[in-house]
């Protein structure tokens, strides 16, 4: 599957809000449809002077993305004043592969604290989000955890860095809890050919995007006039999905 590149940042003088990430915030090309990246519907619920960067990847983890050089591009373009999203550890989990692989209380700290120290370098605002929940429910319809130790590590971090932190995993969850395992179908990217409990169709990146935003208000990251349309239906439609390079 083709992936689409990162979305650029508005001219000087806005803050925009960048996205380091994988395949679950990412942009999607049309190919992909209806695979959906939350990051693509972030901007639904942020105002028009915070544009949206997304630099997430697919098949990312924080170790490849700066292994490729995506986070020196990032901090190249990023400015005093803007925002640095990062969201891994879907893809850190995978032992078996050396290039993405990072332990969740060494290598994994070690990598997302370059994110944190990166961003601040240059006047920026570095922000942690712990990694969005898969789909997996026990027979008893209790969704599980899926992340081993790399949200309590990303934790921990942000503590000790002093760093803003958007615990998207333990809010996905209870929102996946909350919907069941039959209503979380709608959710993710189930379709006739695919079975996918981990990335997402349009409605389920809308409502991850959602608790992205609201989690920027309520850890006041971003002001109250910052945000918008955290209580209202974002029409499916409004996403969209552009052609291969």
């Amino acid at each position: 599957m083709a992936e689409a590149g990162p979305v650029t940042a508005a001219g000087p003088g806005v803050r925009t809000l960048y996205v380091a990430g994988d395949s679950t915030a990412a942009q999607k090309y049309a190919s992909a449809a209806p695979e959906t990246g939350w990051g693509m519907a972030l901007r639904f619920f942020l105002r028009d002077w915070l544009p949206v960067a997304n630099h997430a990847m697919n098949g990312r983890s924080s170790k490849s993305f700066i292994d490729e050089g995506r986070l020196d591009t990032i901090l190249g373009l990023i400015t005093p004043g803007d925002f640095l999203l990062v969201q891994f550890g879907h893809n850190d989990q995978k032992k078996d592969d050396p290039a993405r692989y990072t332990e969740p209380w060494t290598s994994y700290r070690d990598h997302l604290r370059r994110y944190v120290d990166g961003a601040r370098a240059r006047g920026a605002r570095p922000v942690l989000l712990t990694p969005v929940e898969r789909r997996r429910f026990d027979t008893a319809g209790n969704a599980l955890p899926t992340h081993g130790e790399y949200p309590a590590a990303m934790r921990a971090l942000a503590r000790e860095a002093d760093v803003a932190l958007l615990d998207i995993q333990d809010l996905s969850r209870t929102l996946w809890q909350k919907l069941g395992a039959e209503e979380t179908k709608k959710y993710f990217n189930w379709t006739a050919t695919e079975q996918d409990n981990t990335h997402f169709n349009p409605p389920g990146a809308i409502a991850v995007a959602r608790l992205v935003a609201a989690e920027l208000l309520h850890r006041r990251v971003l002001a109250p006039g910052d945000v918008r349309r955290l209580d209202d239906e974002i029409p499916e439609s409004w996403i969209t999905w552009p052609q291969g390079a």
